[in-house]
């Protein structure tokens, strides 16, 4: 058996990615940047070929991709806010092209490239999906900008004829998200009471483990050139906060926020970075999208690849549970670790 190349693997989805792949017998070549940052990462996926390289490097990505059958591109710059946004193109456009071209290279059989929801084009008041028309001008920020030029990218190799599926992840969340993303960040300040009030908007949220299965799914039965959703359950940050207090014992906030004073918020914070170089408390582009509720459905990857999600409150307690017994929730109130 051809072994599988994984990028991002000590990300949050490519590392429950190569999890899946390794459970399910693969022989799995993980592509790492920095393996004594991610030693933990590395230690907890073992069995896995870890292999230096840098999306930015193309002899690091062709030796990584020799004589692999499949690759899962999951890796990107996943940050809301960054003192040079210029290296986040480098890392999701370039690096999505640079990925692509080793494989086709190598003579890969099949590529998986991990998009977002973000994506997605989504109206105010509409329930988003692969066929909704969207444009680079519609997206906020850098990152979602550098995913969408990726996507195009991806979409371009698949015209030339190199077979590869898309897939857009929602909102994942679960256990080992080790740096923590910008949705598992939210979870973790609410764990730490640093969520004093919400805003009127939503999030399609789904287990992080479903979303490695529809990887595999993608990969076995997506068609080439083509989008799926890999998605979950529609929820109001309101009731992803009910939910979280549910699970964790933590009161949720009660104050609802008006757009234009986080609006406000947002600018003197991002304001602030860019003098400090500290990121921000309340990311300007964080705060742009929560403009709206970004629903989507995902019955076309339900249709086509056997995709399912299990219930949004598994995915919450999952994350919750793990953030909390690995020391990412200093209560605020008392400085102590909260270890349940």
């Amino acid at each position: 058996m051809k072994p599988t190349l994984v990028t991002g693997v000590t990300g949050f989805v490519g590392w429950q990615v190569a999890r899946k792949l390794l459970e399910r017998g693969h022989a799995v070549r993980g592509l790492v940047r920095d393996p004594q940052r991610s030693a933990r990462a590395l230690r907890e996926l073992p069995g896995m070929e870890a292999v230096p390289g840098d999306l930015r490097d193309e002899a690091s990505l062709a030796r990584a991709a020799e004589g692999c059958g499949m690759v899962y591109h999951a890796a990107a710059d996943y940050r809301l806010w960054a003192p040079r946004p210029e290296e986040m193109y480098r890392s999701n456009v370039d690096g999505t092209r640079n990925v692509l071209a080793a494989a086709r290279r190598a003579g890969v059989e099949r590529c998986v490239y991990t998009s977002t929801v973000g994506c997605i084009g989504m109206r105010a008041g509409e329930i988003g999906s692969e066929e909704s028309a969207v444009s680079v001008d519609e997206m906020q920020g850098p990152y979602k900008r550098s995913k969408f030029l990726a996507e195009q990218v991806a979409l371009e190799f698949a015209r030339e004829g190199f077979p590869v599926v898309i897939v857009n992840p929602t909102a994942p969340l679960g256990d080992h998200d080790f740096r923590p993303t910008p949705t598992g960040k939210m979870v973790v300040d609410f764990l730490r009471g640093a969520m004093p009030a919400f805003l009127d908007t939503g999030l399609n949220v789904v287990d992080v483990r479903d979303v490695a299965e529809g990887h595999l799914l993608a990969g076995e039965r997506g068609r080439a050139g083509e989008r799926y959703i890999l998605g979950g359950e529609n929820l109001t940050l309101q009731q992803i906060f009910g939910i979280l207090a549910e699970v964790s014992g933590r009161a949720a906030p009660k104050i609802r926020i008006p757009y234009a004073l986080a609006y406000v918020a947002g600018v003197a914070s991002t304001g602030w970075a860019a003098v400090t170089g500290k990121e921000p408390r309340a990311p300007l582009d964080a705060v742009r999208m929560a403009r709206k509720k970004m629903w989507v459905r995902h019955d076309k990857a339900t249709r086509e690849l056997g995709y399912n999600a299990r219930p949004a409150v598994e995915a919450l307690r999952s994350a919750a549970e793990w953030f909390q017994a690995n020391g990412y929730c200093e209560d605020l109130a008392s400085g102590s670790r909260r270890t349940a």
